[in-house]
């Protein structure tokens, strides 16, 4: 079966296509990579999450890469996503390979492929290395050189991930603002790569800081999945009212993803959070620049680009298409329905701890609570109610669903006038308001996502099911 990378890298189940086999085929065509572009010369950095056996598999990695002759930073133990591919950058290395499979559930793991800008990889550069990883299968070579003789020669360094973001990060966030502003926030890591970065950047002020789940466990107990969403997250949202914290902050098994509890222990949706620090960006710091989302991210988005006078571009899902526009309009920020959030000044991409301590600035700065601030979100933008449907399909049933999707052309849904079909990335029915639904084919796990955004719950519900109709699932 051939190594195909989704939404963000190539994911699959351990044991079954997740083999060191395979990792070493991604790494020989990732290596081939580099030496083409002629970027070997600069090295290239491997990171890893805390899921089951990472650190083999980044180790097994690094041997492809010194048996090659690629000169490797291999961390000396698990990182965050952003903070392996923020070292990269900062070492100026040609590359970057994180062995993680994000929020992926705990049989899987991952192979994500940084190029020299530490964002995800280009659908162009997908392409040629899923090629050349394919060529290495044919031929059968994946050239390995051992751990141990791979660090006697120098062509494997272990490095200490952790200082150069942190020092980054501190020049992009008022930390000592947040330190001494009194708050008690409450981190769930979900036992991923994250644990101790909110206590290392904000220790040694008032503010507390009380950490769950901050272990690592590679079974990931108690959640269907280390993804930071309200059904994952049922301690955290019974302990911030339990404990009179004044929010909950969660990040994935990597770390690029935030989720985000009030005070009274209810889930802000991505969207909101998305909407909250843009509205940080524009109204509280007075920055000026463009703002691109996903077309799954809000509306709100659009509605506070035209009130402050920015522009806003879409793109399909995935930082591979938000991280190349970023750079390219050099934006404040971008965003995706997942809780993925990056900010200009960082890497283009996903960072759940810059993303968590942005939010913490906005409450420090406007001296509001989180559930004021949706208030005065919504008194700007207006009501906005989303939901999405996760939807189990068989693989067989892929084209038909297609089809029907294709064939059906509605004018309205859900007693809401259709205004265009947008076809980018899966089918997405802009609705009169500004609202939307969508449906679209994961590009990480075997399902069929349904999403919509409009002014009520209810309209929620029915555009949400009225689009299920129209798959037919």
């Amino acid at each position: 079966m051939p190594i195909k990378f989704g939404t963000d890298g190539w994911r699959a189940l351990i044991a079954e296509d997740y083999t060191f086999d395979n990792v070493r085929l991604c790494a020989q065509g990732t290596a081939v990579l580099l030496k083409r572009h002629d970027l070997a010369s600069r090295g290239v950095v491997v990171g890893y999450d805390t899921r089951f056996a990472s650190e083999h598999f980044a180790a097994a990695v690094a041997e492809v890469f010194a048996g090659n002759g690629v000169a490797t930073y291999l961390c000396d133990k698990a990182a965050p996503t952003p903070v392996a591919a923020y070292n990269l950058v900062s070492l100026h290395a040609g590359g970057g390979v994180v062995i993680t499979a994000s929020h992926n559930p705990a049989g899987w793991n991952g192979f994500k492929y940084k190029p020299d800008y530490g964002g995800s990889a280009s659908p162009e550069i997908v392409e040629e290395l899923e090629q050349l990883i394919a060529d290495a299968e044919e031929a059968g070579i994946a050239e390995r050189m051992p751990i141990e003789e791979a660090v006697s020669k120098g062509l494997v360094e272990y490095i200490d991930p952790e200082p150069a973001y942190l020092n980054h990060i501190s020049s992009l966030v008022d930390l000592a603002g947040i330190r001494n502003a009194g708050l008690d926030i409450i981190v769930d890591s979900m036992h991923g790569a994250g644990a101790g970065y909110f206590k290392k950047l904000l220790d040694g002020g008032s503010t507390r800081i009380v950490e769950l789940r901050a272990e690592r466990n590679p079974a990931f107990p108690g959640m269907a999945q280390p993804e930071p969403l309200a059904h994952n997250l049922g301690r955290l949202r019974e302990d911030v009212p339990d404990r009179s914290a004044d929010v909950g902050l969660a990040t994935d098994g990597d770390a690029d993803r935030l989720g985000v509890v009030d005070e009274d222990g209810n889930f802000i949706t991505t969207l909101h959070t998305f909407a909250l620090l843009c509205f940080h960006q524009l109204d509280v710091l007075k920055r000026k620049g463009p703002l691109v989302r996903s077309i799954t991210m809000t509306s709100m988005v659009d509605r506070l680009a035209e009130l402050y006078d920015v522009p806003v571009f879409d793109t399909p899902v995935g930082f591979k298409f938000l991280g190349p526009v970023m750079m390219e309009e050099n934006a404040l920020i971008a965003g995706e329905e997942s809780g993925g959030y990056a900010f200009q000044g960082n890497i283009p991409e996903r960072d759940g701890i810059l993303s968590g301590l942005m939010l913490l600035d906005l409450m420090v700065k406007s001296d509001k609570s989180l559930t004021e601030l949706i208030d005065t979100l919504t008194e700007k933008v207006g009501p906005h109610f989303y939901d999405r449907w996760d939807l189990q399909f068989e693989e067989s049933q892929r084209q038909a669903i297609i089809s029907r999707l294709e064939a059906a052309k509605p004018d309205v849904i859900a007693a809401k006038s259709v205004e265009r079909i947008d076809t980018r990335d899966g089918f997405r029915y802009v609705l009169a308001g500004g609202y939307w639904a969508l449906v679209r084919f994961s590009g990480t796990e075997p399902l069929l996502r349904i999403y919509a955004e409009a002014e009520s719950p209810g309209d929620v519900s029915a555009l949400l099911a009225a689009v299920r109709d129209l798959a037919g699932v």
